[in-house]
Parts: C-alpha cells; sequence; structure tokens
C-alpha cells in the first residue's frame, strides 16, 4: 500500500484549514485516513502549525511521501532535518548526541528568526498606527480650525449685526428727541 502524507480541507468557503494525515494514495483527498499527525491553519498570521513530530518522523522512515505542500511544512517543523541526521548517523559520520546537538542549534536558530520576524511584524504595525493616529489627528485639527473660523466669523456678523441695530436704534432715539422736544414747547 502506498501511503502519503497529506492535507485534507476541512473549513467553510474563504476559512479553510488543514489537518495532516496519513492516508492511503489512493483514497479521496477528504476520504478514509490512517492517522492525523497535526494540523494547518493558514488564517492566522503567521501560519499556525501543529505537528506531533515522533509520528511524522516515524512515518517518513517508514516510507509514507509527502505532497510538496506538506514537504515544506516537514521542512519547516525541522522533521526533514532529523530525517536526515539519522541518515549520518547510521552511515556513521557522526553520533546521535551530535545529531541531537545540531538538530538543538537549527531549532534555536529558527525560533529566534521567527521571534524576529514576529517583533518586526509588531513594530511595523505599531508605526503604522501611530501614523495613522497622527493622521486623523492632523485631519481633526484642520476640521477644529474651521469650524472654529466659521463660528468666529457667525459671531463677527452677528456682532456687527447688533452693534448696526444699536446705532440705528440709536439714531432713532436722536430723531424722536428733537421731534418730542418740539412738540412739547408747542403744546405749552
Amino acid at each position: 500500500m502506498a501511503t502519503k502524507i497529506r492535507l485534507q480541507r476541512h473549513g467553510r468557503k474563504n476559512y479553510a484549514f488543514y489537518p495532516i494525515v496519513i492516508a492511503d494514495s489512493r483514497a479521496p483527498r477528504d476520504g478514509r485516513f490512517i492517522e492525523r499527525i497535526g494540523s494547518y491553519n493558514p488564517n492566522t498570521n503567521p501560519a499556525t502549525v501543529t505537528l506531533n513530530f515522533e509520528r511524522a518522523l516515524y512515518w517518513l522512515n517508514v516510507g509514507a511521501q509527502p505532497t510538496d505542500t506538506v514537504r515544506s511544512i516537514l521542512s519547516h517543523e525541522g522533521v526533514l532535518l532529523m530525517k536526515h541526521l539519522q541518515g549520518g548517523v547510521k552511515k556513521g559520520a557522526f553520533d546521535e548526541a551530535e545529531a541531537q546537538r545540531r538538530f538543538e542549534a537549527w531549532k534555536a536558530n529558527r525560533q529566534a528568526a521567527v521571534d524576529a520576524a514576529k517583533a518586526n511584524m509588531a513594530s511595523k504595525k505599531e508605526l503604522e498606527d501611530k501614523q495613522r493616529f497622527e493622521a486623523e489627528a492632523a485631519k481633526n485639527k484642520a476640521k477644529a480650525e474651521e469650524v472654529a473660523k466659521k463660528k468666529a466669523e457667525i459671531a463677527a456678523a452677528k456682532a456687527e449685526a447688533e452693534a448696526s441695530a444699536a446705532a440705528e436704534a440709536a439714531a432713532n432715539a436722536t430723531e424722536e428727541t428733537p421731534a418730542a422736544e418740539a412738540e412739547a414747547p408747542a403744546a405749552e
């Protein structure tokens, strides 16, 4: 029986996640499988991979063939490197302790690279958020200045109207006063 390590598609439209399974190569993609060894979720940033390392290594050693995507996932998780190192131990190139030391060094470098990438993404996001906040603050300040200018114009127009009304009232009052004085002596 030819076995494959492949992905099954689950989830909904535009939001798929993939269990990593060991299946007969003749079985349908989402059909019967022998064993589930992990999952791959590309919807998160960065993509989330959970993998049973020992079982994946076991199936590779007994001859299961990974698909291209699963091969890249296994390579990223270090399963293919461990298989390669175990081959070196079998040939006598180095011992098991040296293989484990090399794998741990690779794992530490990979983790440092992942942490650096996450920190870079976080700092980039913070910078974008800060720039967006500053742009919005500038827009709000410009809008506040426009509103203040309009209010000042309205207040100036209102004050001018009140001043002209007061001047007109004063003019009417001065016109009425001589007329009242003129009427007053005539009444005597």
